[in-house]
């Protein structure tokens, strides 16, 4: 199915003839911004439209149309088959992952268990459509470096928020499950905590993570972690965003029962990871082999650094 269909999909059909122009921006189309009573956002390139009336894509919010209380009630009823209760457990979390592997972020009223943890989401009036971007070939300026003597290095991706990280991560995954010329295919387990990375809808990746590949979707990282480990005897897993000192335990975890891990982090510099308290058990035993440092220039998302263990200069710099 062409992008464009499926985000013609996400709306209720009689909405999406208001949506045709932008539906034809999906490549280039990251985010859909809808606020009850407030105005239709999206982001292009990098670049904020505004939605009219009439469906054309304008810089002056003074033309934007809003989204009605009816009509954002009608896109979650829409999106999750007219069924909200089916849906409960994802929206619980915040999100949920529709055809096509793109995620949709609501925010409303939280119902809280006496326990303090969420038991609901009600009265949604905030969703933030992120559009999946699958870009094979994303990661082919890496991998010659991700591997020594054709071993596959413990890998730290290290991104401001925005740089693709996640995208490189998948095609890294792609790339290593299915086998490249540095290296065999390997079984590949990875942990999607925000369903980014595979983008499972009901269980069932919608990007191209390779053949050798098993997904825990919707699972904390550091429990996820343990039971893939437990499961399905990988090779290698795979994480979003690592996060505190849980998620560094059950990195040792994995090192010990001899699986490699790649896996990512938010930073805006080498000395800026460094510098985090869990993180410094990690870098005082020189967990990981490989450290790619990405960053935004000119609008752009690239690749500065690629560091070996010991911090010296593999590319880039």
């Amino acid at each position: 199915m062409k992008k464009s269909m499926e985000i013609l999909r996400i709306f209720p059909d009689y909405m999406r003839d208001q949506w045709r122009e932008a539906a034809e921006e999906a490549d280039g189309l990251w985010e859909i911004r809808l606020r009850a009573h407030r105005e239709i956002i999206l982001m292009i390139r990098g670049k904020e439209y505004f939605l009219d009336k009439n469906g054309r894509l304008v810089s002056d919010i003074k033309k934007a149309d809003r989204m009605t209380e009816q009509d954002m009630e009608a896109v979650l009823n829409h999106i999750c088959n007219y069924s909200v209760y089916a849906f409960s457990d994802e929206i619980r979390q915040g999100f949920l992952t529709i055809p096509g592997g793109h995620r949709v972020g609501m925010a409303g009223q939280a119902i809280l268990e006496e326990n303090g943890k969420i038991r609901n989401i009600k009265n949604i009036q905030f969703m933030n459509i992120r559009i999946s971007h699958e870009i094979k070939g994303a990661a082919d300026p890496v991998m010659p470096y991700l591997y020594e003597n054709g071993k596959l290095q413990d890998t730290l991706l290290i991104s401001p928020p925005g740089c693709g990280k996640t995208t490189l991560l998948r095609d890294m995954v792609r790339q290593i499950s299915d086998g490249n010329r540095f290296g065999e295919g390997m079984n590949v387990a990875v942990v999607d905590e925000r369903s980014e990375i595979a983008g499972c809808y009901m269980g069932c990746p919608q990007n191209d993570i390779g053949r050798r590949t098993d997904v825990m979707d919707c699972c904390p990282k550091a429990l996820g972690m343990m039971m893939l480990l437990r499961s399905m005897s990988p090779q290698v897993i795979a994480v979003d965003e690592l996060g505190g000192a849980e998620d560094v335990k059950a990195v040792h975890r994995v090192l010990q029962c001899g699986s490699r891990i790649i896996a990512t982090m938010h930073g805006d510099s080498l000395e800026d990871v460094m510098g985090k308290d869990f993180f410094r058990e990690l870098n005082e035993r020189k967990i990981f082999g490989r450290y790619i440092l990405l960053e935004k220039r000119d609008g752009k998302c690239k690749i500065q650094t690629i560091y070996d263990r010991s911090f010296k200069i593999c590319c880039g710099g």
